[in-house]
C-alpha cells in the first residue's frame, strides 16, 4: 500500500524533524493554554493553507474549515454544525479579536450551485444552500463565478452577525470581521473594504488608494457595522 507508506513517512518527518524545532513552543502552549487572536473560517479546499497564507505558527490561529467557507445560521435551522460551535468557542472562551471569512477562486462549492452534486451527496446539497443567496443568473462563466464567490463571503459575514455574541462584541469594539478573497493562481488576497464595498488588493488597502476592483454589489453603509476589515 504505497499511499499508506507515504502517509506514515510524512508522520515520521513531523515527529523527527518538525516537532523538535518547535518543541518549546508546543510545551509552552500546553502549559499556558492557547490564546489565538484570530478565528479563520476557510474552505476545506486542499489548495488553501491558512498557516502559510498568514505566515504564522502553532497557537496563532483558531481554524474552522468546511466546504465553501460557509457560516450556518445561529438559530440551528440548518441543524447541528461544528462551525457554529467553533464560532461560539472562539468568541466566548478564546475571546478572539478578529474573525476572517476567507473565500477563494475556483471554489468547487460555488461551482456546485450551478453543477449539482451527485444525488447521493444529500448533506452536501443541503449545505450548499447556505451560499444560494450569492448565486447570479449567469454565474456559470469564470468572471461571474468570481463575483459569486465574493458575494458568498459577504453573505457569510452578514450571517455571523446573527450570532448574539458576535454582534455584541462587534458593537462593543472588541471584535472585527474581515472578508478575504484568495486568488490562488496569483497568490494574491483581495480584502473587503468597508468604505467602498469592494474586494481590493492588499497593497491598495495599505496605501488607501482609490478602489478599482470589481464591485460586489455591497451597500457600504450597511457593511460599515462590521468594522474596518483592514
Amino acid at each position: 500500500m504505497p499511499e499508506r507508506n507515504e502517509l506514515l513517512l510524512r508522520l515520521s518527518r513531523f515527529e523527527k524533524q518538525f516537532f523538535p524545532r518547535y518543541e518549546k513552543s508546543y510545551r509552552r502552549l500546553v502549559e499556558e493554554g492557547q490564546h489565538p487572536k484570530t478565528l479563520f473560517i476557510g474552505c476545506s479546499d486542499s489548495r488553501i493553507v491558512p498557516y502559510a497564507l498568514m505566515d504564522c505558527g502553532p497557537g496563532e490561529l483558531f481554524i474552522a474549515r468546511n466546504v465553501g467557507n460557509l457560516v450556518p445560521p445561529w438559530d440551528m435551522s440548518a441543524g447541528f454544525h461544528g462551525t457554529a460551535a467553533a464560532i461560539e468557542f472562539a468568541v466566548l472562551q478564546l475571546k478572539v479579536q478578529n474573525i476572517i471569512v476567507c473565500g477563494h477562486s475556483h471554489c468547487g462549492a460555488i461551482r456546485g450551485l450551478y453543477d449539482e452534486p451527485p444525488p447521493e451527496a444529500t448533506h452536501l446539497r443541503a449545505w450548499l444552500e447556505l451560499a444560494r443567496g450569492a448565486a447570479l443568473p449567469d454565474g456559470g462563466s469564470p468572471g461571474e463565478l468570481r463575483r459569486v464567490e465574493q458575494r458568498s463571503i459577504v453573505i457569510q459575514l452578514e450571517r455571523l452577525m446573527s450570532y448574539p455574541m458576535v454582534a455584541r462584541h462587534v458593537q462593543e469594539g472588541k471584535l472585527f470581521l474581515h472578508g478575504w478573497y484568495y486568488v490562488i493562481e496569483d497568490g494574491q488576497v483581495l480584502v473587503l473594504d468597508a468604505d467602498s464595498g469592494r474586494f481590493e488588493p492588499l497593497q491598495r488597502q495599505a496605501l488607501a488608494a482609490p478602489a478599482a476592483a470589481t464591485p460586489t454589489e455591497i451597500d457600504a453603509g450597511h457593511w460599515a457595522r462590521f468594522g474596518s476589515g483592514a
